[in-house]
């Protein structure tokens, strides 16, 4: 019984986004016109469960490059209408179109003289008639087996404003990077944003020693600094090679006196490097493409300035 009831939900939900599509013509392309035109904010208005889509729809808005804020229908009759300017657009949502809070703005939004947005399954209600576009969201059923909860009216109404986002984002052509911009915090983010020398190996993290150092010496450096590699540089600080483990081993076969050699000898000269300013998530490529685990990381005069190791990468979630 469980389990039947839950797809049947399912199913009427499903169905229900399905019919939506048959809504979509010119009053949508209309919406998208106003929204894109839009020289304020677009403010997204309603009550109850349609009120919390419509906090939803808000967010996703301002997130893909629609500045837009939420406002209660309620608290808007007392005050908070004074956040609506002439330059915004609204949008109102009410499924029966004759929420009295709701309904009740629009003579004050005529007042203002911005233009508004109805998502409602009644096109005949008050929303509808009176607003400058209507987007009809009604559905045929509930998902509810009472048919009393909002549940695939909710379902479509949030799909609708979904489909007004995406069209928004085509529109202005809003771009990776500019989420990106407004998701630092998240792992796209930290993928577009987040540049080397936020987290290159600096300081007593990062190995470096003149060419004609000794391995020996050299080895001890990479220990203290708890890295697998040496960055070389000349006296102007420019790079002149990088020496790792692997060369470490490469040469212990041919070399009986490796440990007292010169670095310069043994040395990988002209290594695969980094820039301090580059993506991090280009850096990842770099490495992973050259099959390598740590990288000398330059500034424009070919200086070295620190060192990129693979697993400082995965930690800071770029994959």
């Amino acid at each position: 019984m469980v389990l039947k009831r839950a797809k049947s939900v399912l199913d009427i939900e499903a169905q229900s986004i399905k019919d939506l599509k048959k809504n979509l013509g010119k009053d949508f392309i209309k919406a998208i016109d106003l929204l894109a035109s839009c020289k304020g904010r677009v403010v997204v208005s309603g009550m109850g469960k349609t009120g919390l889509i419509g906090r939803k729809i808000a967010a996703t808005m301002s997130s893909t490059g629609t500045p837009s804020t939420w406002l209660h229908a309620a608290e808007a009759l007392h005050g908070d209408l004074g956040q609506v300017t002439k330059q915004d657009v609204v949008i109102l949502i009410s499924h029966s179109g004759e929420t009295e809070e709701t309904k009740r703005l629009i003579p004050l939004i005529k007042r203002i003289k911005i233009k508004s947005i109805a998502l409602t399954g009644n096109s005949q209600s008050s929303l509808g008639r009176y607003c400058d576009v209507t987007l009809n969201v009604g559905v045929k059923k509930e998902g509810c087996p009472l048919g009393l909860a909002p549940m695939a009216s909710t379902t479509v109404t949030l799909a609708m404003g979904d489909a007004l986002a995406a069209c928004l984002i085509d529109r202005k052509g809003f771009k990776k990077e500019n989420f990106a911009f407004f998701h630092p915090g998240g792992s796209l983010g930290r993928n577009l944003l987040l540049r080397v020398e936020d987290i290159m190996r600096t300081g007593k993290y990062y190995s470096i020693a003149k060419p004609d150092a000794k391995v020996k010496d050299v080895l001890l450096a990479i220990t203290r600094a708890r890295c697998g590699s040496a960055c070389i540089v000349d006296n102007k600080g420019k790079l002149r090679g990088i020496f790792t483990d692997g060369d470490l081993r490469r040469h212990l076969k041919s070399d009986a006196n490796l440990l007292n050699a010169q670095i310069k000898n043994v040395m990988t000269k002209s290594p695969t490097t980094v820039s301090k300013d580059q993506l991090a998530a280009e850096a990842m490529r770099t490495l992973q493409e050259k099959c390598i685990d740590e990288a000398p990381v330059i500034d424009r005069k070919g200086k070295s300035v620190g060192l990129l190791d693979v697993q400082d990468l995965l930690k800071a979630g770029i994959v």
